[in-house]
């Protein structure tokens, strides 16, 4: 079975007054993809830059597709810039890649653990990336310790 590729022209609208971007998905999800709420998607933009996200409904008639600010710099391009997206439905099982030092900090934490996988795969990612791009060991290490005690005390992200 093929998965369905969908392509469009967009215009990259500006959220508000944030610095945040996104192109209206012109078609139905519901007719493509049988769903009427969050679909998750693989994009390519541009024909070069690959993102993994979700379309969404955001207070609009449409669905939304978000470019961050990484895209856009890698695409050279900003409001009001014409892109051309490429999505198909992206159903693999979002994991997230846990290193040795982070995964013990975990077997130490079994509980800690356990609320971690139950939480989303963006708010895990955030946790782990908030480790990984710390500079000094230290820092890599008190991060550690940090991110245990919020999952512990309910924090969803960093």
């Amino acid at each position: 079975m093929m998965k369905q590729k969908i392509e469009f022209t967009g215009i990259i609208k500006q959220n508000g007054s944030m610095n945040a971007a996104f192109v209206e998905f012109p078609f139905s999800t519901e007719e493509l993809f049988g769903k009427k709420g969050q679909v998750k998607i693989k994009a390519l933009f541009d024909d070069r830059v690959e993102y993994r996200g979700s379309l969404a409904k955001m207070k609009s008639d449409c669905h939304i597709l978000g470019l961050t600010q990484d895209i856009r710099k890698q695409l050279g391009k900003t409001f009001g810039d014409e892109v051309l997206v490429s999505i198909i439905e992206d159903k693999e099982e979002r994991t997230i890649a846990i290193a040795d030092d982070i995964a013990s900090v975990f077997n130490e934490n079994p509980d800690a653990k356990n609320l971690f996988d139950t939480m989303s795969y963006t708010h895990r990612k955030e946790y782990i990336r908030w480790i990984e791009e710390a500079k000094k060991p230290e820092t890599r290490e008190s991060r550690k310790i940090r991110m245990i005690e919020m999952i512990l005390s309910g924090k969803k992200g960093v």
